[in-house]
């Protein structure tokens, strides 16, 4: 599915980003960033997708900074995506806690995204602290993590024709990625990303993309309570009261912007009142309407 090229508007060079502490945070653990990342979701939604998913951690994600900053939607528009996103498993609103050293207590409001769609059961386990950012492998089961990942990359890549021997070589280089949070599936596709028509050295190759690609340390373990937030009203709740990151209300009724200029009300009545002037003014040859008293 195709997915929409979006841009900042041209007077914004820069995406705006939030109050120190708020704004989009990414989640952990995703899978690398890719061409077809989002290819499951609407064209309208992958594009809103893919622009967040390229912004700096602590960016101003929030609907009229969205809708200002990408040229192509609207608020009523960026607001259904975001709503769409969270129902995806795409991005949960968050309320955190956080504790100053003087045990004073800080709350912001952040709102978690990831490329990688996650269910309700993930996000659940994030809350709680249970996410795989807190699990880390000991050396014995990440180097036989390690070793199988290899063996796998072996068989089904041709052009990595990898020796029994070569793998074993390097488990530690991998088995340093599974250290580190990733995935048998993640290390399998950095590797095998952009492989030259010829291989000379199968070896050499996948020992520089396991080095020069080697994710980041684990974050350390959250100092603060999470409180998720229905992603359209903002309305706390537990995460089993949130599925699809909804509240109950907002499930069952769709979005409805805030009214801005007249209410309806004025605005009909200064409609009845043009109509009858009109039909006045047409039934009476020469007479003028003074419509500066509209």
């Amino acid at each position: 599915m195709a997915v929409e090229q979006l841009s900042p508007a041209p007077h914004a060079p820069a995406h705006p980003m939030a109050v120190t502490g708020f704004g989009k945070q990414s989640a952990p653990d995703q899978e690398p960033r890719h061409q077809t990342s989002f290819a499951h979701l609407p064209p309208r939604e992958a594009g809103i997708a893919e622009y967040i998913d390229r912004l700096p951690d602590g960016s101003d994600i929030s609907i009229k900074t969205l809708a200002r900053e990408i040229a192509a939607h609207g608020q009523t528009a960026i607001a259904s995506a975001l709503r769409n996103l969270a129902e995806a498993g795409h991005l949960r609103r968050f309320r955190e806690a956080l504790w100053g050293q003087d045990n004073t207590v800080r709350w912001v409001q952040r709102t978690y995204f990831t490329r990688t769609a996650r269910p309700d059961a993930w996000w659940r386990s994030f809350v709680c602290g249970e996410s795989t950012e807190n699990q880390i492998p000991e050396k014995e089961e990440a180097e036989e993590r390690a070793y199988v990942a290899l063996a796998r990359l072996a068989h089904r890549v041709p052009e990595l024709t990898l020796s029994e021997n070569a793998c074993r070589e390097l488990v530690p280089y991998a088995a340093e990625w599974f250290r580190r949070g990733a995935s048998e599936e993640r290390l399998m596709n950095t590797v095998a990303l952009l492989l030259p028509k010829v291989v000379h050295s199968p070896f050499a190759f996948v020992q520089a993309k396991l080095i020069k690609q080697l994710p980041p340390p684990l974050p350390a373990p959250r100092q603060g309570v999470l409180i998720m937030e229905c992603a359209e009203c903002g309305t706390p709740g537990a995460p089993a009261a949130l599925p699809g990151g909804l509240c109950r209300p907002c499930r069952s009724q769709p979005y409805v912007p805030q009214q801005r200029g007249l209410p309806p009300e004025v605005v009909h009545g200064k409609a009845a009142r043009i109509r009858h002037d009109l039909r006045e003014a047409a039934g009476q040859p020469g007479q003028t309407t003074d419509w500066s008293s509209l």
